[in-house]
């Protein structure tokens, strides 16, 4: 419920008959604050009652609940805005709130820590606020008590010098107990919170301490304060660290603050070179401080996946790099050597940076990051291209190949980035919508461009026509033209002169990169939407019949030598197929009829095996592409009963080709067949004739059993092959780690092709039975199972769980454990089944031995326990036990131990007798657990079950009662706290009196609720010095961050809980059926 600050501040401004009664009020408010629906009715006299809901109201959604944060934090401040003057000095208000913050933040309810947290850091805030106003009076005061005392003895006023003595010390004393204040917040909670298991509050601190340290530096700007900040950026969540980056950030702009933050700078930049990025802010404001290698550090940000920090490491780049410092002498110095633009040197340096970045080859990420800050440089297309055409002048050193290439390709990436508008894939959710003045500059950008490129262009082809990667990349640039402008600017001839280059580019190579970039440019200029379709089909037309002419006179003279044909009649059939293919792809040939002579050429391969893979390979990929042609045509139209005839003809022999291909020896033409069988049977399918296109049924096809089969042998045989064959195959390969991952991302594209015929219903299911067991993320359970059963069936019932057969299935269970995540949430449905199921397993089948003897499963709910990341049975209770019965000793110990040790952590918070009465009468009765073990007594009595007495199966968790920190007794023995501080190691005092502050540390350890200091409230009361030097108290060591206790407020900690559930419904069924009685 949102809350008018003058309702309250009616209460709080008390008169001295309602101390009690306006103080009891304050406290109400906090308490209610949390979600609390009780109150106190007398000061400590009552325990709270919190509601059942894991919500709160800092966590509820809503707008409503949003204005409540905010109206919350704002009364705080207000509040102590009000009282700065009197109230807040009494000794009595503060030390209360502060005290009574103090506790909740040290509550195992997660919604009086995370609200008294926040409500004492906000607080803490105020009271920075109020101490910065009084170091200012000070001053004031002593400059006034300087001035006044160095007047002549005449005109000195004694009245006035005592007046202001008396107002000095009177704020000296009050600077004293605020600053006692703020160190009982600070030791009290800010040290323990920082560190808090959950990252609400971890964050809530450190946005806290970034404002102390801008608001007021001088006391807050200091090394003790700033390494919170430094270890925080290693937290695990990425809303804390962006909370420490804002808060450098702040600190960073203010070139003052630099002296201050030069220590912390230089102690943790070597680790934000290895993780995220500080903002642009920090990177222009830190320039300074950061040495050349850290610059270059930086630079390479530019390459990220994640936008944001690339785009503020371009901001950097752009700053440090490519920002022009003499504009006018630098233009003067263009003009002088004959260039238009004066942008020639900084164009250069961009080539020169790409270059350098070895390990990073992507310019359009590079691209995308400049964007922002330099796009005057990056759409300098004219700079570019006179550095490309024309020769270096007089003071100039030529550009090499690399270079130009290297120029090439960031010019197409700035093209396409001023075209399209967006960043390039991998650096963004989706396209977003742009502004009218968005979509206006990039109008005008791609007339720009198509202005000048429709003439450039084609001197750039003819310049670089003998080059591969360059044409092939120039080649790219059509696509982004504004195609009107050919018909609009009256440029038809720089049409032709285009369609000329491209013609001698396809007559010259056959690499397939240029030659589909070739195909791509035709396809995007015969667009039927522009005038200048007829022009640009008429070229296309005139180059396909030159290559089909030649194709079949040279596929007849091959044909007709056989055997003997030479390298010269092999080369002019693969090259001439090579262009068809690529154009085929793009274009319909349909009309050309080469699936003729290509299926002529593969039925000859088949017969008599000589002919050259590589024109195999081709020739399958030209028919796939005049078939799927074929089937668009009848597709789109009306086909006759002829049509649809003679397209499954062609299907079909085309179809036993491929098959025949699988058993060809080479590798590259059985992988090909392969893919385009499983590629047409995907086609032809059932899925055919959905939509209304049923008459399309006579093209349908099925694969048979044996086609099935030769498939699935050849997914064995090609896809799930030994990595210690791959890599000796592979070795001596000069770029063997290149190889590698091209093999597998091939046998992935083969296994998909496969897969894709399992899901649609086209391959039967049985037939990919054996690649399940191949495969580690299909049906955990049944894949575990069937291995355990091949198991059982090779050494029988008494597995030797110390072979490597049982290790390897363990292996593979652990791996699927780590496919759940780290969301318990999310996956405690599927983690429940899986259970269930693995019980059913172990449990399906009897002894036949008799019932005292365990089933022959049995030995599963080993691998299930580190399928479900469950605990393992120690040493010790394996010991104790015989052998035939741990594996269920410790899949039930796997259970049980999670539950009490939640029940553990719940009763450790308070040991007084008092407390724990509260809890027994007002918490849940056990009645299940008593059900439960007296119905064990009851029926499974002389059951194998009860062979060893020390077995118990317990019932439900207990849920705890809640109650308020404010009624725990502190039982915690000094002798007992000397020895912890004595044992740890590591802890924050060790690190501050041993390695100094800002020497290498490990990472924060974070504390879970109850990891707090021993005596909190004892430490409000104590002097410190007036420097605020903090005296840490230890940290827990990396032991003990195992025993992290759960948190009520996050449902994950119920998840054992309905584990033991699940596990006493299921085998108690089990043991029942399995017994031959009914439960």
């Amino acid at each position: 419920r949102m809350f008018p600050h003058h309702q309250l501040f009616n209460q709080i401004l008390y008169s001295t008959l309602k101390l009690d009664i306006a103080l009891l009020d304050l406290i109400n408010f906090f308490i209610q604050c949390s979600g609390c629906r009780g109150t106190l009715e007398t000061k400590y006299k009552h325990f709270l009652f919190f509601q059942d809901s894991g919500d709160y109201p800092l966590t509820m959604p809503g707008p409503q609940w949003k204005k409540f944060r905010s109206n919350f934090c704002e009364f705080i401040g207000v509040l102590i805005r009000q009282c700065q003057y009197s109230i807040i000095y009494d000794e009595y208000m503060m030390d209360t709130v502060i005290s009574l913050l103090t506790g909740l933040s040290d509550s195992q309810v997660r919604a009086f820590r995370h609200t008294s947290t926040l409500a004492a850091m906000k607080l803490m805030t105020a009271l920075v606020n109020v101490a910065l106003n009084l170091s200012i009076h000070q001053d004031n005061t002593q400059r006034q008590y300087e001035a006044e005392r160095n007047k002549m003895i005449g005109k000195r006023a004694n009245e006035r010098l005592e007046l202001l003595l008396q107002k000095r010390k009177e704020l000296q004393e009050n600077q004293d107990e605020i600053e006692n204040m703020m160190n009982s917040i600070f030791k009290g909670i800010f040290v323990h919170r920082y560190r808090d298991a959950i990252a609400e509050i971890r964050a809530v601190c450190i946005e806290e301490i970034g404002v102390w340290m801008k608001m007021y530096s001088d006391a807050f700007l200091n090394d003790s304060y700033l390494k919170y900040v430094g270890w925080t950026l290693h937290d695990r969540q990425g809303e804390v660290r962006l909370k420490c980056l804002k808060a450098l950030q702040s600190l960073y702009t203010n070139r003052e603050l630099f002296p201050k933050l030069e220590l912390f700078t230089n102690r943790f930049k070597v680790r934000e070179k290895r993780g995220n990025v500080l903002l642009s802010d920090f990177f222009s404001g830190s320039e300074e401080a950061l040495s050349n290698e850290d610059c270059e550090n930086v630079y390479h940000l530019v390459y990220s996946a994640h936008r944001p920090v690339a785009v503020a490491a371009g901001e950097f780049l752009h700053k440090k790099l490519f920002s022009r410092h003499d504009p006018q002498a630098e233009e003067a110095l263009a003009k002088r050597r004959g260039r238009n633009s004066p942008n020639g040197n900084l164009i250069r340096m961009l080539v020169l940076f790409f270059l350098e970045s070895e390990l990073h080859e992507h310019a359009a990420y590079l691209v995308d990051s400049l964007w922002e800050s330099s796009q005057e440089l990056l759409k300098d297309w004219e700079c570019m291209t006179e550095l490309l055409l024309e020769e270096p002048v007089q003071g100039e050193e030529a550009m090499s190949d690399r270079q130009e290439s290297a120029l090439i390709e960031l010019m197409v990436c700035t093209i396409r980035q001023a075209a399209e508008a967006h960043p390039p894939v991998g650096r963004g959710t989706g396209k977003r919508v742009l502004t009218a003045k968005e979509r206006k500059t990039q109008i005008d950008d791609r007339n720009k461009l198509t202005e000048h490129f429709i003439i450039a262009l084609p001197m750039l082809l003819s310049k670089y026509s003998a080059d591969a990667e360059k044409v092939a990349n120039l080649l790219q640039i059509p696509q982004y033209f504004d195609l009107e402008i050919y018909s609009t600017g009256r440029m038809e001839k720089h049409l032709d002169a285009l369609l000329k280059q491209i013609k001698f580019v396809v007559e010259k190579h056959v690499e397939s990169d240029v030659l589909e970039a070739c195909s791509k440019t035709y396809s995007i200029l015969c667009s039927e939407e522009y005038t200048i379709q007829n022009r640009v089909d008429i070229a296309h037309s005139q180059l396909i019949d030159e290559f089909v002419d030649r194709f079949n006179h040279s596929v007849e003279d091959l044909l007709q030598e056989g055997e003997e044909a030479d390298d010269d009649d092999i080369y002019n059939v693969l090259s001439t197929l090579k262009r068809l293919t690529s154009f085929h792809n793009a274009h319909d040939l349909t009309k050309w009829d080469l699936f003729s002579n290509c299926y002529r050429l593969l039925r000859t391969g088949i017969e008599h095996g000589a002919m050259p893979e590589q024109i195999v390979v081709q020739a399958l990929q030209c028919s796939h592409y005049s078939i799927l042609w074929q089937l668009v045509k009848i597709t789109e139209g009306s086909p006759s009963k002829e049509d649809l005839l003679v397209l499954r003809k062609t299907v079909k022999s085309f179809l036993a080709v491929c098959q025949q291909c699988l058993s060809n020896v080479n590798t590259p033409v059985k992988e090909q067949a392969f893919m385009l069988l499983c590629d047409l049977l995907m086609i032809f399918s059932h899925q055919l004739m959905t939509g209304g296109r049923e008459g399309l049924q006579p093209l349908v096809f099925n694969p048979d059993s044996g086609l099935q089969s030769e498939l699935l042998s050849f997914v064995m045989d090609h896809v799930f092959i030994d990595q210690d064959d791959e890599n000796q195959s592979m070795e001596g390969d000069e770029e063997d780690e290149a190889n590698k991952i091209e093999a597998l991302h091939k046998r992935r594209n083969l296994l998909a092709a496969f897969s894709k015929l399992i899901i649609y219903d086209i391959v039967d299911m049985h037939a990919a039975a054996d690649i399940f067991k191949h495969y580690m993320k299909i049906r955990l359970i049944f894949l575990t199972n069937m291995l355990f059963n091949e198991l059982v069936q090779e050494q029988g019932p008494n597995l030797d769980r110390t072979s490597a057969h049982v290790s390897g299935i363990k292996e593979l269970a652990r791996r699927f454990a780590l496919t759940f995540g780290l969301d318990q949430i999310k996956t405690r449905e599927a983690v429940a089944t899986l259970h269930k199921d693995g019980i059913e397993f172990a449990f399906k089948y009897q002894n036949q031995k008799g019932q005292e003897y365990p089933p022959p499963n049995l030995a599963f709910l080993e691998v299930l326990m580190i399928l479900c990341c469950l605990k393992f049975l120690t040493e010790q209770m394996m010991e104790r036990r015989e052998d035939v019965w741990l594996p269920l000793i410790s899949y039930r110990n796997s259970l049980v131990t999670g539950g009490e040790d939640d029940r553990m952590s719940v009763n450790s918070g308070s040991s007084s007798s008092k407390a724990s009465s509260v809890r027994n009468k007002k918490g849940r009765p056990p009645l299940h657990k008593k059900r439960v073990e007296g119905m064990y007594d009851e029926t499974l009595e002389g059951s194998w079950l009860n062979r060893n007495d020390t077995i118990q199966t317990p019932g439900a968790l207990q849920t705890p009662q809640l109650t308020s920190t404010v009624l725990r007794e502190n039982t915690r023995q000094m002798g007992e706290q000397i020895q912890e501080h004595e044992s740890e190691h590591g802890s924050e005092q060790d690190f501050l009196h041993k390695r100094g502050l800002m020497e290498d540390d490990a990472e924060p350890i974070f504390e879970d609720v109850m990891m707090s200091s021993r005596g909190q409230l004892e430490d409000m009361n104590e002097e410190f010095e007036d420097t605020m030097v903090i005296d840490l108290p230890p940290s827990r060591n990396r032991r003990e961050r195992a025993e992290l206790r759960p948190d009520f407020f996050d449902s994950a900690a119920d998840l054992k809980e309905s584990f033991v559930s699940l596990f006493l419904t299921v085998l108690i069924q089990m043991f029942f059926f399995w017994m031959g009685r009914e439960f």
